[in-house]
């Protein structure tokens, strides 16, 4: 709210409730501190930090609750002008008792209801502007001074949303804010000359049913848009490319020479032509031949195409998202236009096109990965007809296998992976951020497992996203993630140490924002807390779609740049056009931007150029501390089948070296080059040595590739015993681990190691391990059970991991639910045709022999 009201009046705002923040390298970024918050105390250091800060000539801006804290500081207390002492609640006036204060500009004696605050250990040096009557007694409510070189606004207004929401109050805390920056800051704030942009009547979608009703605001130049553009304290906004160059840039990607390639579609959404060959849409390559970070060649590599959604490099030419059809396009002449075109595979639904197939990217496994609306698939590939809705795909290069990985739950345009090979998602509608635990091949109804059994699980730990200009136009999730887009970690090291492998950057067009999800690993899995956004804009034509690592190190973002964005559902007075979105004339076709998020402080950029026939180069590249080029590195290597390169992959396992992204980066991609190569087959000793010994390697993410590289034999599946991997400290490790064993043909030994492995309490506890382990143990059912009844003789709990083995294999069927457990867990009938059971239930030994059936109540909370 703060954002939104200050914004336009050129001031950014960054959030932070860390008070390690309050340093005085941190604090030297900023020109003012604004505090609203409970901390009762402040360290020395932090307090020391914030003194100089303030009467060194910075703003200091305490609000409501912040008089009541760092009681510890008298320094503080002091520099507030006051401490909170009791309240109160009510209603009542702001009375103005100095209204020629340059605070008071504009403002209103405006009403609210807040907290009655009472005031002790008040500095009579101060100049008070507001005050609270109450009878004969007058309360001072807002009040500035002056703290050595420094300035203070305080007001004791904030408690809640019913002042929040009060224009008089936004237009006080603004004003205060701008008179505690000081003369010369205010003075290059007026300098920026932000534009406050046109706005005429039109008809515009009341979405949010606001009153008045929105109106339409004329579009900005991208000189005027970029100072409407907020980015943290650290970082700058390049323009790379606008209008006429590039226009409505759906989706973007960068070649082996560094070069950006644009999908540019004028048709979307809703000029669904039947013949593909006849669109306005197109592909574009543009480059920076002068290295002055601004595009000044454009190459349309294709063009005629019809809504194409998203583009990935693949065997020397490009494979295109243009439903029904991937296309794979190749230029043959050298010339940057393409002279193949190829339908790879077909079956795409068009009903909807902001539903359909998106963010296609090479994985580490050599495949193609990408993400589908609800829209969905319906066709054949390799021979064998697939149906599938919204979620998670991969494919082979050459189009003839696909695989379905993982129902999400809504419109899906959002697809990142870690450094780590960990999968994230995200999807419109409230959940900008879900992780893939298992592929779906493990949890299908075919393996016996319950439908509701999730192979995406959302992580979102927030809902709102946080917008500098309030006028939305959103159809739901009204304030939060209605349109997620993209889920791309920072893979590179040009940023601070914070972001590296750890923030991934979700874009919302409908609020103008680039958000920042701090991803946490947690056991197999992991959570998201709000990082707040890399990027907001408060010009209401900004739509990001797409924000990604480029070459550079860079994050790079396509603006759609359009006053319409919100596809469907259709507002009441619209209809729908062909795409099944609202037909509006408002709705731009030539116009889009290019823009990249530039930290400061970063290490310039030696342009890279990579070819598959120059092997030097490419394991140069593989070790890079960016990991597009890792990954660029490792696709050509692949393509190429050089094995000249394998001693050269080989050193790179053996070393265990502390490479330039930790223990784990170049090995990764080594490991999955060799899988490429199709030499991780037992013929090549050093090979095998190699990935057998990156099972103990340091790094978890080398042993998890090196569990997941290994072919599907016994000879392989006794080194992974043997290497104890199963037993890891990184759960993801003992996934891959026991994915490994589901995929072995049912064996009784196998059987056994699952149910050890279940018996182990931090699998049991863990979601993905458990549920992975239960994958495995129906596929080896037969020995999975022969253990269970041979040592499960012993007194001992039933976790949970083997109960629910249990029931999904048919030995122990869901009994009657009319008692409600403790435990979560139903009644369960246990048929036990085998030996005798003994285990401890309830502190009484229940002894069962064969043949008999018993009733296990799961009240006791020993038994998860």
């Amino acid at each position: 709210m703060l954002a939104s009201a200050v914004f336009k009046s050129g001031i950014n705002i960054t959030y932070t409730d860390e008070l390690t923040d309050l340093n005085t390298e941190n604090l030297a970024k900023y020109d003012a501190l604004v505090i609203y918050a409970n901390y009762d105390t402040i360290g020395k250091a932090e307090e020391s930090a914030l003194r100089a800060f303030v009467e060194g000539g910075k703003g200091l801006v305490p609000l409501h609750c912040a008089s009541f804290c760092f009681r510890n500081s008298n320094w503080y207390v002091q520099a507030v002008g006051g401490q909170f002492k009791t309240h109160t609640t009510g209603r009542f006036p702001a009375v103005i008792v100095n209204s020629k204060h340059p605070v008071m500009k504009d403002v209103p004696a405006f009403e609210t209801w807040d907290e009655t605050y009472v005031h002790d250990k008040i500095n009579p040096d101060k100049t008070v502007l507001t005050e609270r009557v109450d009878g004969d007694h007058h309360e001072p409510y807002t009040w500035v001074r002056k703290q050595g070189m420094g300035r203070v606004f305080y007001t004791a207004y904030g408690h809640n949303d019913s002042t929040w929401t009060n224009k008089g109050f936004l237009t006080l805390v603004k004003n205060g804010l701008l008179w505690a920056l000081g003369d010369k800051v205010n003075k290059q704030v007026n300098a920026l000359q932000v534009p406050q942009g046109t706005y005429t009547a039109a008809d515009i979608p009341n979405y949010e049913k606001r009153d008045p009703a929105p109106k339409f605001q004329a579009p900005f130049s991208p000189a005027e848009s970029q100072k409407l553009v907020q980015v943290p304290v650290d970082f700058k906004v390049e323009l790379f490319a606008a209008e006429p160059d590039v226009i409505n840039p759906i989706a973007m990607a960068w070649d082996e020479k560094g070069r950006l390639w644009v999908i540019e579609t004028i048709d979307y959404p809703n000029e669904v032509r039947t013949d593909n060959g006849t669109g306005q849409d197109r592909i574009k390559i543009c480059e920076d031949t002068d290295g002055d970070g601004k595009a000044d060649k454009f190459t349309i590599f294709a063009d005629k195409l019809n809504i194409p959604t998203s583009i990935v490099f693949a065997n020397g030419g490009i494979i295109v998202a243009q439903a029904p059809n991937f296309i794979f396009l190749k230029d043959t002449d050298g010339d940057d236009k393409a002279d193949v075109r190829e339908n790879i595979i077909t079956g795409w639904g068009k009903s909807d096109t902001h539903a359909g197939p998106s963010n296609l990217k090479y994985g580490f496994d050599n495949k193609i990965w990408g993400v589908l609306g609800y829209s969905g698939f319906d066709g054949a590939v390799g021979g064998k007809q697939m149906k599938f809705g919204q979620g998670v795909y991969n494919f082979t290069p050459d189009g003839k296998q696909l695989e379905f990985l993982g129902r999400t739950s809504n419109n899906t345009w959002g697809l990142g992976f870690s450094e780590e090979n960990d999968v994230f998602i995200s999807t419109a509608n409230n959940t900008h951020s879900a992780f893939l635990g298992l592929p779906a091949r493990y949890v299908s109804e075919d393996a016996g497992q319950k439908r509701d059994f999730q192979s995406v699980k959302k992580l979102d730990g927030h809902y709102d996203m946080h917008v500098v200009f309030p006028n939305l136009r959103q159809v739901d999730v009204f304030g939060g993630f209605t349109a997620a887009a993209g889920h791309n970690l920072y893979t590179a090291r040009n940023y601070p140490k914070n972001y590296w492998n750890r923030i991934a950057f979700v874009c919302e067009p409908t609020g103008r924002v680039v958000h920042q999800a701090i991803l946490k690993q947690n056991g197999a899995g992991f959570t998201e807390t709000d990082g707040w956004n890399l990027m907001a804009s408060a010009d209401e034509w900004v739509g990001p779609v797409q924000a990604e690592v480029g070459p550079d190190g860079a994050v790079w973002v396509a603006d759609w740049y359009d006053f319409i964005i919100q596809h469907n559902p259709t507002p009441r007075g619209f209809e729908n056009g062909k795409g099944n979105a609202y037909i509006n004339p408002l709705r731009d076709h030539d116009k889009g931007r290019i823009y990249r998020i530039v930290y400061k402080n970063g290490k310039s950029y030696t342009p890279i150029k990579l070819s598959k026939d120059d092997i030097p180069g490419l394991i140069a590249a593989l070790e890079s501390d960016n990991m597009f080029w890792r990954m660029t590195a490792q696709q050509l290597l692949v393509e190429g089948k050089n094995t000249a390169a394998i001693p050269a992959l080989i050193n790179i396992i053996n070393s265990k070296k502390q490479d330039n992204v930790g223990l784990s980066g170049t090995a990764v991609h080594a490991l999955w080059v060799l899988k490429g190569f199709g030499v991780i087959d037992g013929s090549n000793p050093q090979v095998m040595q190699a990935v057998v010994g990156a099972l103990q390697h340091p790094a978890a993410a080398v042993r998890k590739a090196a569990v997941q590289v290994l072919p599907l034999s016994n000879a392989a599946l006794k080194e992974i015993i043997k290497a104890n991997v199963l037993n890891d400290t990184d759960a993801r490790v003992r996934v891959a681990a026991v994915l490994v064993l589901a995929d072995h043909a049912p064996d009784n030994n196998i059987g056994t190691v699952i149910y050890d492995a279940a018996n182990n309490e931090s699998n049991s506890k863990d979601e993905w391990v458990s549920k992975a382990l239960q994958a495995a143990a129906i596929k080896h059912k037969a020995g999975y059970l022969a253990a269970y009844a041979k040592k499960s003789t012993q007194a001992g709990t039933l976790n949970k991991s083997i109960y629910d083995v249990l029931e999904q294999t048919g030995k122990a069927n869901t009994g009657s639910t009319t008692e409600k457990s403790k435990s979560g867990l139903p009644p369960v009938t246990i048929n036990l045709k085998v030996v005798e059971h003994v285990m401890q239930f309830d502190k009484k030994l229940l002894t069962v022999k064969a043949g008999q059936k018993v009733i296990l109540n799961f009240e006791n909370p020993d038994f998860m």
